[in-house]
């Protein structure tokens, strides 16, 4: 790099109060600001020659900005080599020569949702007939790509069946079709601030044959990093200032995601919890793995995790009565009273005793027995509450019979939550697997979570809030939804859930799965509905396409109504030449689904008014309704 231009932009940026921290020029935030245009940065930029030559082109006597040129010289690491971050000792994840936290290329697609073993595997070595894509936009290639998108195709499914939509709001459940990042920026446009938890289940990228990816089997860490961090970009921005993000990982990315997410979320706390999920064990080299991991990152000082509930079996019963010193009547008057029990239960609770009384540890009245904290001694001691404060704790006390009548129990039902969760009900292959067989009887579904797992995890969060909004946008077999609808039958709580799944099982597993659990708790509803399709019908048709002749139709129909990448010349393709032909059918696919402008996968919002898409009046509607005016 140029070392007089080098110390020159460096003096430069100096100037900045904004971007000087301890007398170090902080590089995330001129990359921040260079990509903002902020208009005071430009400014600085533009008074000295130098600088203003080599970052701005003349275009009929005005300055134009190359903020991409600007970026890739401030993040190269010649560049304030130990200040790429406002934290001088923070480790940063790199994506070849660059910082993680400085790359702005969206990762569009990723191959499947559970990339791990399926139920009763042994090897690891099944082979996957699925054809997915997979590609990596640079910043360049991107512009309407990430505007809100139209959705299409509305039904509504309740108990007493599947309904047509004439009214929606942000009340409703939602299960959306249609690439998750992009159903992310639509969401924003109705949701930003306003989810109370995000539970994801992301691909696990694991270094091994099971991670197909048929157009890049390249794929590596640093893409994955990047994919991850597109859609945590738009999800950090839907979740409310205390919401809580809950991500399941496993020991392939689960220290790189560790990382990220520090680094993303710096106002908050991240927590590893090992989960044991699999106690059959997926056999490795040298160790047999039975667990995974989900990170619960929560805001910073606020207390987020509930109480651990705790089975009956395993609660500690211990006296209500105190002992010891100053455990004695007379050190605390208003401990004397009786707990008055009837068929074996705590009904109430009578009041404070005067002096002058002096009753039996149990006296009988009719069917009721009034129970007071006197020792097998007969000496008059106190409960460990007083009796103003007593019914706050009540659903914690229980009656034991004793010999001469009742002794009062207190034990806690439950416990703080510890950082490593065993349950047999974690169990992905019973509680996942084969639950999600019995509800849609034939479907293929590759290792489900465990119902159980998710649902602890979404009640360690939301048991003190009923009302709470869920969202997953890994949807997969849907199991978050069916956790949400089982927290509400247990507690008759209002929780919603939006589930965003790009995969066609949505249709075939997800919304059966959903629709049956609604129907067998005679209880709930949702929506469903899709990112309205252009350029990914193509898509589709192409993945689906089984040889040259069906790719050939495919073309005719693209070059007709299609959006085609500005980089190529649809009359200098044919696909039907011996050079195409010879291609594997598979690079037959990548090139045709290349030429397509992502920028157009699904029609923008902005264009709903457009009657080239034929968005139907109805549609219109719905959309006003749910996402509001464009």
């Amino acid at each position: 790099m140029n070392q007089n231009l080098l110390n020159d932009l460096k003096a430069l940026l100096s100037q900045d109060d904004r971007l000087v921290v301890d007398g170090q020029v902080l590089k995330n935030k001129v990359i921040e600001l260079g990509l903002a245009m902020d208009a005071q940065l430009i400014k600085l930029l533009l008074s000295t020659p130098t600088i203003n030559t080599h970052f701005f082109v003349d275009v009929d006597g005005v300055k134009v900005f190359d903020k991409i040129k600007f970026q890739q010289f401030v993040s190269n690491k010649e560049f304030l080599p130990d200040s790429y971050t406002a934290y001088k000792n923070k480790v940063g994840l790199s994506s070849g020569d660059h910082y993680l936290a400085d790359s702005k290329e969206v990762v569009l697609a990723w191959p499947y949702k559970d990339c791990v073993l399926e139920g009763g595997q042994t090897k690891d070595d099944a082979k996957r007939t699925e054809v997915f894509w997979n590609e990596t936009l640079a910043p360049d290639q991107i512009d309407c790509l990430l505007s809100p998108k139209v959705l299409a195709n509305f039904t509504r499914h309740d108990k007493e069946g599947n309904h047509k939509v004439s009214s929606i709001s942000p009340d409703d459940n939602l299960v959306i079709k249609g690439n998750n990042l992009l159903s992310l920026y639509t969401l924003k446009k109705a949701y930003a601030g306003k989810i109370d938890v995000i539970y994801i289940d992301p691909p696990y990228n694991p270094d091994s044959k099971s991670n197909t990816f048929c157009y890049n089997n390249t794929f590596n860490r640093s893409t994955w990093l990047t994919f991850i961090k597109n859609r945590l970009d738009v999800a950090k921005q839907l979740l409310k200032r205390d919401g809580a993000l809950v991500v399941a990982i496993d020991e392939n990315e689960q220290a790189h995601l560790g990382v990220l997410l520090k680094d993303m979320f710096l106002e908050h706390d991240v927590h590893c919890i090992t989960i044991v999920h699999n106690p059959r064990g997926v056999q490795g080299t040298n160790f047999s793995y039975v667990h995974e991991y989900a990170f619960f990152v929560l805001p910073k000082g606020k207390k987020i995790i509930g109480n651990k509930k705790i089975d009956e079996s395993e609660v500690d019963w211990s006296p209500l009565r105190n002992w010891g010193g100053e455990s004695e009547r007379s050190d605390a008057k208003n401990c004397f009273y009786p707990i008055i029990v009837e068929n074996e239960k705590i009904i109430g609770f009578g009041d404070v005793c005067d002096d002058n009384e002096h009753p039996k540890q149990t006296v009988k009245v009719g069917s009721k027995y009034f129970i007071y904290p006197i020792d097998t001694s007969g000496v008059e001691r106190k409960w460990r509450y007083a009796r103003q404060s007593v019914e706050e704790i009540a659903h914690l006390l229980c009656a034991k019979k004793t010999k001469t009548g009742y002794d009062i129990k207190i034990g806690k039902d439950f416990g703080v939550y510890k950082t490593v969760w065993t349950d047999p009900r974690y169990d992905a292959n019973a509680y996942g697997t084969q639950l999600v067989k019995s509800l849609v009887p034939g479907c293929k579904f590759d290792f489900p979570k465990s119902l159980w797992n998710v649902y602890d995890c979404l009640y360690a969060i939301t048991a003190n809030n009923k009302d709470a909004i869920v969202l997953d946008f890994f949807g997969g077999s849907g199991t978050t939804a069916h956790a949400v609808l089982e927290l509400n039958k247990d507690d008759n709580g209002n929780r919603k859930f939006i589930l965003c799944e790009q995969m066609h099982y949505i249709e075939s597993v997800t919304v059966p799965r959903i629709h049956r659990v609604v129907q067998d708790n005679i209880a709930g509803s949702f929506v469903y509905c899709e990112l309205r399709s252009a350029n990914q019908t193509y898509i589709d048709q192409i993945q689906e396409a089984k040889d040259n002749k069906e790719l050939q139709k495919i073309w005719k129909k693209m070059q007709e109504t299609a959006f085609l990448s500005y980089k190529i010349d649809p009359k200098t393709i044919n696909v039907s030449g011996s050079d195409f032909v010879e291609l594997a059918l598979d690079s037959q696919k990548r090139f045709m689904i290349e030429v397509l402008d992502k920028n157009m996968l699904y029609v923008p919002l902005s264009e709903i008014e457009d009657k080239s898409y034929g968005v139907t009046a109805e549609d219109k509607k719905l959309n006003l309704q749910l996402l509001g005016a464009v």
